[in-house]
């Protein structure tokens, strides 16, 4: 059972875990604008207008990159092949056509585009020759709006090689191997899985589902909408972690929209999610049920959404790193089935760790809180993934709840508690394995 003793215990063993691991965290409050561990309070960037065009001039290739805001960028080149690579911080690809942009260009060979590691996307242009970046830079528009145009001049072989290297940073982490292919990108190898496992070094990635919106506001009682509800919690968590330090924070929605289910996990996938935690508050027709409640993917959907997920035609998001597009279904069946026996124990560790956190913060929880379903948003095979109910709208004890700012306040500090806790003992566990 429970207790209410537990919360001073866990905040206890989290102060000593985290000053052993991962340092002190910074003190202060992130307040809407200000940055925290490198993220601002905004959703991630997309492509605009054009999105990526290039064109070639009497004696340069000019290149252009249209992004719906500024974001932080980067850029250097490889050699063997020669490439171009150029990384965005919470850039989403979506629309990009490689094989388009080649054609617009003698100079550039291929081009192809992704999520690099957490909080990081990159771009690979495979050119056909030595080519270097001569004049570089990013123009923000009185829209808000921003372009990053590159001009390409071809030199010599050698020039190209001495100029040529990735920085430190732009590795693929401190697992990565630091022999003769450490400068190879991971677009250039899409078969290679990069780490996704976090270690505790860097801001945990955190993506926050407020379930239901647009067309869909959810369970309604007594003029509250659930899709209201949990986007405004969802906003008030992410202060939380933020405030806190160490967490790089994404919601699926930022405002009353209608996302679809799949796109949620996709909008996950494409973040670098460490941990995927959907927000929810239903109502029941009968019964009296109250308090709050995790889930986690039952075993019996685990096969059922695998076997579903499989039978997309675009598969090329299914797990992290690994093209399935040109895979029959019994690899692609295999490959998930391998990821989801990791991460499925990490999630029901995170889902412990929850009804833990928010029972010693609030004191609410059903009788049996730890569930298990199948919720669409709970199928990602390779992110570690937990639906909370944070109450009933058909209980009125739970509506007190969740329509008191100080209740909601609780709550969010005992998930962040409960996070916190278990990305230290995932982040342990982790380092065990690699030994």
């Amino acid at each position: 059972m429970i207790r209410a003793f537990l919360r001073p215990w866990l905040l206890g063993l989290l102060a000593g875990l985290a000053a052993a691991i991962q340092g002190q965290a910074e003190d202060g409050q992130a307040q809407a604008g200000q940055v925290r561990d490198g993220q601002a309070l905004s959703a991630l960037a997309y492509l605009d207008g054009a999105g990526v065009s290039a064109s070639d001039g009497w004696s340069a290739t000019e290149l252009a990159i249209e992004l719906s805001r500024p974001v932080p960028w980067r850029l250097f080149t490889l050699t063997d092949p020669n490439r171009l690579v150029i990384d965005f911080s919470e850039l989403d690809w979506s629309g990009f056509d490689g094989a388009a942009l080649a054609r617009q260009s003698d100079a550039i060979a291929g081009a192809r585009a992704g999520l690099f590691q957490p909080g990081w996307s990159r771009l690979v242009l495979d050119l056909s020759g030595p080519y270097l970046v001569t004049n570089a830079g990013m123009q923000t528009g009185a829209d808000g709006h921003a372009r990053v145009a590159l001009e390409l001049r071809e030199v010599t072989q050698e020039d190209f090689a001495a100029r040529a290297g990735a920085p430190a940073e732009a590795l693929f982490g401190p697992e990565r191997d630091q022999g003769p292919d450490a400068t190879r990108d991971q677009a250039q190898d899409p078969d290679r899985v990069p780490p996704r496992r976090q270690t505790g070094e860097g801001p945990l990635v955190v993506v926050l589902d407020p379930g239901h919106g647009g067309i869909d506001p959810g369970a309604e009682r007594e003029g509250i909408r659930e899709s209201d509800l949990m986007l405004s919690f969802a906003r008030e968590l992410k202060e939380v972690l933020l405030r806190r330090g160490g967490f790089r924070v994404v919601l699926t929605r930022e405002s009353d929209v209608f996302v679809p289910l799949e796109t949620r996990v996709t909008l996950a996938r494409r973040a670098g999610a460490d941990a995927f935690i959907s927000l929810h508050a239903d109502v029941l027709a009968a019964g009296k049920a109250r308090g709050l409640s995790v889930y986690t993917l039952s075993e019996e959907a685990s096969d059922l959404a695998s076997e579903k997920l499989a039978e997309r035609h675009d598969r090329s998001d299914l797990l992290a790193g690994v093209d399935l597009s040109r895979q029959g279904d019994g690899v692609a069946l295999i490959l998930m089935d391998m990821a989801r026996r990791e991460t499925q124990p990490r999630a029901e560790r995170l889902a412990d760790a929850l009804v833990e956190g928010l029972y010693a913060a609030t004191g609410s929880a059903r009788r049996n809180p730890r569930q298990s379903a199948g919720f669409s948003v709970l199928k990602a095979p390779d992110i570690p993934s937990v639906l909370i109910e944070l109450g009933y709208l058909s209980s009125r004890a739970d509506r007190e709840n969740l329509t008191s700012a100080a209740w909601r306040r609780r709550a969010a500090e005992g998930i962040a508690d409960a996070i916190q806790y278990w990305a230290i003992e995932d982040a342990a566990e982790a380092a065990r394995l690699r030994r």
